[in-house]
C-alpha cells in the first residue's frame, strides 16, 4: 500500500477510522464472530443476495444519517457506509476475478 501524501492525510485518517470502527467497533462485536472481513456477514448476504444488498445498506444508511441527533452519531453512521462501500468493492472484485477465470476457460 501506498502511504498517503501530504495532500491526503485527511482522506487517510477517515479511511483508517473506518477500518478501526469495522474491526474494534460495532462491527466487531456484533458481526466478526472471530472470522475475516470477507466471510463475514457483510460479504456472505451480499454473496446470496447479490451485489444490490449491500449498495442497499449503503443508501439505507445514507437515509438515516439525516436523523440523527449529534455530530458524532453523523460521523459513525457515515463510517459504516464507508465499509459498507468496502464490501461492495470486495464483492465486484470477486466477480471480476470469477469472469476472468471463465473467459479464460472459455478460450482454452
Amino acid at each position: 500500500m501506498t502511504e498517503p501524501n501530504e495532500n491526503y492525510e485527511s482522506l487517510h485518517r477517515v479511511l483508517m477510522q473506518a477500518l478501526d470502527q469495522a474491526q474494534s467497533g460495532k462491527g466487531k462485536e456484533r458481526h466478526a464472530d472471530g472470522n475475516r472481513f470477507e466471510n463475514q456477514p457483510i460479504c456472505v448476504i451480499g454473496r446470496r443476495k447479490g451485489y444490490g444488498f449491500t449498495e442497499g445498506q449503503v443508501w439505507k444508511k445514507i437515509l438515516e444519517v439525516d436523523n440523527l441527533l449529534t455530530i458524532d452519531a453523523k460521523i459513525r453512521e457515515m463510517l459504516s457506509i464507508i465499509v459498507y462501500a468496502a464490501a461492495d468493492i470486495i464483492l465486484l472484485e470477486e466477480e471480476k476475478a470469477k469472469t476472468a477465470i471463465n473467459v479464460r476457460t472459455l478460450e482454452d
